[in-house]
């Protein structure tokens, strides 16, 4: 650690080993008050990344269960539609999405790619193939939301 003041490298006192001392402008510092000083900026839309993984993991078994309530209607009406099927892979792309957005959630490009294509494919199948499952294009926008904040922190990310 250095010094705020001059810049110089400080060394732990021998006397108490909380505060750390500069020999050139002889300033003593605790060091809980240099941690908070020098401490790692935290990094941009880590809260979003935490929020919108646990969120989409929840979502997931709503969608999940919802999902196969509409494809039994669709087999038991024999309407030919796909919503009930299109739900069970938007619930997946949530629960991947989550657990990846979790994970993510201190920076890197890498994780901001996988966010965008595994919520993008949730948003393309819930809004091309929803059929009358209505819910499913409330599932999708969520998932489009997700990757339009996935491209912007793509682009705001520095590393």
């Amino acid at each position: 650690m250095k010094c705020p003041k001059c810049g110089q490298k400080l060394r732990q006192s021998k006397k108490n080993p909380d505060k750390m001392l500069c020999d050139n402008c002889r300033k003593s510092y605790w060091i809980d008050d240099l941690e908070d000083e020098y401490s790692t900026p935290v990094p941009p839309f880590k809260t979003w990344k935490l929020v919108s993984g646990i969120l989409s993991i929840i979502l997931f078994v709503f969608v999940t269960f919802q999902s196969c309530a509409a494809g039994l209607a669709n087999t038991l009406e024999e309407n030919g539609e796909v919503g009930g099927s299109a739900g069970v892979i938007v619930a997946i792309m949530l629960l991947a999405g989550g657990i990846v957005s979790i994970a993510t959630r201190k920076g890197g490009k890498g994780g901001n790619i996988a966010l965008i294509v595994l919520f993008g494919i949730g948003a393309l199948c819930g809004f091309t193939m929803a059929g009358s499952y209505g819910d499913l294009y409330i599932w999708a926008a969520w998932c489009l939301i997700c990757v339009i904040l996935a491209i912007v922190a793509l682009i705001k990310s520095k590393k």
